[in-house]
């Protein structure tokens, strides 16, 4: 019996060395979330934590390279998530010793979207607010407006876009990129469909950032008139990398009503204006549970989001309350935005707030 591919990949791998640490990629664990389907489509996340910017850009192109040498690989996509060895300053202040400023790779990173007219993100204070639910039924909502509309999953950790859009297909290179998704009329793409499923990513911080800016740097997203941005929940790595971008457009805060969500916002809130980053506005999500022979029930306290936008003097969006449907609709990979549904009608009327600041051609 033929050995299986992702073994034989896997042994391929074990022959590349990192040459600032003589060890091979394999043994010293670089290799994560390594997977090979029955198409011949390989993926894998390269982290080399202790290796220069070059060099892991080196070892990322000889593990590819290996891979594809595989017989029965068709095609490798791969991610390299090292942050680099860092310069020491010099006498000057600055990064390198002739005194002069160099960006951020985040930075020039956000370069890279210069045909992507507006960037918005779509973020939380807490996690289980349905975040995720509220920036896939947005995105499609702009599609159906007739944007040209892209939605970026951010959330390395806990990756809900392939959930959300229903995604089991591999993604393809195209020209040295990695080509989005094209799904319910949204080009999509998340850490999720770059590595295995079921493999838990361990990632420090710098990793988490340097991923985030490959979603941004190494997608052919191409021209578009907005890309969402599903961020994770918090105020963390990820959300400051995006900042560091300078590529936001604004921001959007989704929570739900209790108090103990709206205490995240508002510190949500604080970062965004901190960093000079506009806030688009405020969404309250699980707004009441519709009853269809009843009274509406408030399970979460009423109209919380929408207070705190007006103390906060940011602009409330609307609300979307919490229909049984929705769920089971964001479970099954089928967006509710498609259907004929008041969840649908919600979506609709927020994406024409929204696409009030998206720049006309």
């Amino acid at each position: 019996m033929a050995e299986p591919l992702i073994f034989r990949v896997r042994a391929a791998l074990g022959r590349v060395i990192n040459p600032e640490t003589g060890g091979n990629i394999i043994a010293e664990g670089a290799v994560q979330g390594l997977a090979a389907d029955e198409t011949g489509i390989v993926r894998f996340a390269l982290d080399l934590p202790k290796t220069s910017r070059a060099q892991s850009e080196s070892v990322l192109a000889a593990a590819k390279a290996a891979a594809e040498q595989v017989e029965g690989v068709a095609s490798v996509s791969a991610v390299a998530t090292a942050h680099g060895v860092t310069q020491k300053p010099s006498a000057r202040g600055h990064s390198n010793p002739f005194g002069l400023k160099t960006k951020p790779r985040i930075e020039e990173a956000g370069e890279s979207l210069r045909d992507v007219k507006c960037v918005i993100a779509v973020a939380s204070g807490k996690g289980g607010v349905g975040k995720s639910t509220v920036a896939a039924n947005l995105a499609i909502a702009l599609a159906a407006l007739g944007f040209k509309t892209g939605l970026m999953d951010a959330d390395i950790y806990g990756p809900s876009l392939p959930t959300l859009f229903g995604l089991s297909e591999k993604v393809k290179t195209r020209d040295g990129k990695i080509v989005p998704v094209d799904a319910h009329g949204v080009r999509a793409m998340s850490i999720g469909l770059l590595v295995d499923e079921d493999q838990a990513l361990a990632w420090r911080g710098p990793m988490v950032m340097g991923a985030i800016r490959q979603l941004i740097s190494d997608v052919d997203w191409g021209p578009l008139d907005v890309l969402l941005i599903d961020t994770p929940p918090g105020t963390g790595d990820a959300h400051l990398s995006l900042i560091q971008s300078k590529l936001l457009s604004g921001a959007i805060i989704v929570s739900t009503p209790q108090e103990m969500a709206l205490a995240d916002v508002r510190r949500g809130v604080s970062l965004f204006r901190k960093t000079d980053t506009p806030i688009i506005g405020v969404i309250e999500n699980m707004a009441w549970l519709e009853n269809e022979n009843g009274p509406r029930q408030y399970l979460f306290g009423e109209g919380g989001a929408e207070r705190a936008a007006r103390e906060l003097d940011a602009p409330f969006l609307g609300a979307v309350a919490l229909f049984p449907d929705l769920r089971q609709a964001s479970d099954d990979g089928r967006p509710i935005s498609q259907r004929d549904h008041p969840a649908a009608s919600a979506f609709n009327m927020i994406a024409e707030k929204i696409a009030a600041i998206i720049p006309q051609a």
